[in-house]
């Protein structure tokens, strides 16, 4: 553990001096967080408004093939009109996925609103983690990863830890789910101030001092 903690350490100190790369990652350990709490908290969600399992079930199997076409459209997109735009379109919908959550009442509200979610679940995802590869340079790839999978994870905590507070202030989850609006809107901020096209070129020199100094 200690030999464990002292690379993760080692390796932040590291990916710090790429400026453009690290505030991606903090644009993504936030944004992040409300999509996976809204991935994660719908059934609980929805089995308190009094929704069937089928209903709660079903949807979230629904989404996991809805959003397959989905995630090539957003690649599509991305083509059109830029990896970062794209994923600020995506924060958007998601934003208005939580403030349609505090109005739901209905099960065939669920399903429509677990269908929004697959239009932008995997493309936000896939996206995100093309452009952080982007600006990655590839000799410290593994290095890098293995630090955003730990600390994605980490970091992923506090969504739920949000929901859960916000949900036992308030006696229910219809605040809860509004309040993840903290994290797409924080996250797209910072996201809109990365410079991929910086931190692309620094990773590149970066890839190319390293197979000079190895020839």
């Amino acid at each position: 553990l200690k030999a464990s903690f002292s690379r993760l350490r080692l390796t932040f100190g590291e990916i710090k001096k790429y400026k453009q790369l690290l505030l991606f990652i903090i644009a993504f350990w936030l944004y992040n967080n409300g999509i996976g709490t809204i991935i994660y908290m719908a059934t609980i969600y929805g089995t308190e408004l009094g929704f069937s399992s089928t209903t709660t079930i079903g949807t979230l199997l629904m989404v996991q093939f809805v959003a397959i076409p989905f995630a090539f459209l957003f690649g599509w997109l991305a083509k059109k009109m830029g990896t970062k735009a794209a994923i600020l379109l995506s924060l958007g919908i998601y934003t208005l996925i939580a403030i349609a959550g505090y109005f739901l009442y209905h099960e065939w509200q669920f399903w429509v609103l677990g269908f929004a979610v697959a239009t932008v679940q995997g493309g936000s995802q896939a996206l995100s983690r093309s452009l952080m590869g982007r600006m990655m340079p590839k000799s410290k790839s593994a290095e890098f990863y293995s630090f955003f999978s730990i600390s994605e994870k980490i970091a992923g905590t506090v969504g739920p830890l949000l929901f859960g507070v916000v949900s036992a202030a308030f006696g229910g989850s219809r605040l809860a789910i509004v309040s993840l609006i903290i994290f797409f809107a924080s996250g797209g901020y910072l996201l809109s101030r990365v410079n991929e096209k910086e931190g692309i070129k620094v990773a590149e020199k970066e890839d190319l001092d390293f197979i000079q100094a190895v020839g």
